[in-house]
């Protein structure tokens, strides 16, 4: 049975604070704190380079700027969580909408200088760090782009970062939008590059009557098992042979993988959320690889999602999804 043995089998959640221009631009000690007396013991903070950028100038960085980043990772080490620093928004490029690059990634030069100039920032500013307290994951989700172009992209801003920092794990997500996983970038391994899949297949369920996402009238009513991808029907099979491909490029070429995002919408009827979720958990825990739920609190969480089908817990000022926290640490 293929494996994943180079990560160890972190598990925990994503913190929205510095995710997109609306997000509050902080992050909260509590949230670490209540992970850590659960048991988990990883965040991973998706991040948009417009924090830390003056002048609206994407050449710009200010260092000052990452303090609510600064004051993450010591809350990780005061709570024994690793922290993944994750690029959700990147020069040149992000799968959401919110904002329009003006380059592109994937075919400006003068984008990936950039892109490349704010991960050396960041390689420089977290050195030092301990190895196994701190992470990179360079770029969430890219989709639409060739294999080609994409590791031109990646090889070019890992050889960057360890070229400062050489121990600095960097995690790459998989292509169209994380859930291939990358057989071409294999050879990175020796050089602690790992990759990062994702644990929203299929879409019918995870993102049923998401308000972002395109022909949102037109969702199927989920079930589980016999969720829907478009024309495609999911099974607990299914899954499993999804997440086996991605052990199998771990074992194949001695390759970190991490599950950096993953989880329901709160408009998934809970009880069918709950099947799906057993079954993904399942197989990630088969083949030793961590997740990072999208989110903790809000609506891929498990706290304050305002669904209307669960009997909340009250705990500590929040609303608590206790079956879903009871699930979560069963795996």
């Amino acid at each position: 049975m293929f494996r994943q043995t180079i990560y160890p089998r972190w598990r925990g959640f994503n913190l929205l604070g510095m995710f997109t221009s609306r997000s509050k631009g902080s992050f909260d000690e509590e949230d670490f704190q209540l992970m850590s007396d659960w048991g988990f013991d990883f965040v991973r903070l998706p991040l948009s380079y417009i924090f830390w950028i003056d002048d609206d100038d994407e050449f710009k960085i200010n260092e000052n700027k990452f303090t609510p980043i600064d004051e993450a990772v010591r809350w990780g080490e005061k709570y024994g969580i690793h922290i993944n620093i994750a690029f959700h928004r990147g020069p040149g490029y992000c799968v959401n909408q919110d904002k329009t690059e003006r380059f592109s990634l994937w075919e400006d030069q003068e984008a990936l200088d950039c892109f490349v100039l704010h991960w050396e920032t960041f390689a420089k500013h977290y050195k030092g760090c301990a190895y196994d307290k701190v992470s990179f994951n360079l770029l969430n989700e890219p989709f639409g782009v060739s294999p080609e172009a994409h590791g031109k992209v990646m090889r070019a801003a890992t050889r960057a970062i360890h070229k400062i920092d050489p121990g600095r794990i960097c995690m790459l997500d998989g292509l169209g939008g994380g859930n291939y996983p990358m057989a071409d970038l294999g050879d990175l391994a020796g050089e602690n590059v790992g990759q990062s899949c994702r644990a929203y297949i299929p879409s019918g369920i995870s993102h049923y009557r998401a308000t972002w996402v395109d022909r949102r009238s037109d969702f199927t009513y989920p079930t589980w098992p016999g969720g829907r991808a478009g024309d495609e029907i999911w099974s607990a099979e299914r899954l499993d042979e999804h997440y086996r491909a991605w052990a199998a490029v771990a074992e194949a070429f001695g390759m970190g993988v991490h599950c950096g995002e993953g989880g329901p919408n709160s408009t998934v009827p809970h009880e069918v959320a709950l099947r799906w979720m057993e079954d993904f958990l399942s197989s990630l825990k088969t083949y030793n690889i961590g997740y990072a739920q999208w989110n903790f609190t809000g609506g891929f969480g498990i706290m304050d999602t305002n669904r209307k089908d669960v009997d909340y817990e009250d705990f500590k000022g929040h609303k608590l999804d206790r079956k879903m926290l009871n699930l979560l640490l069963k795996y």
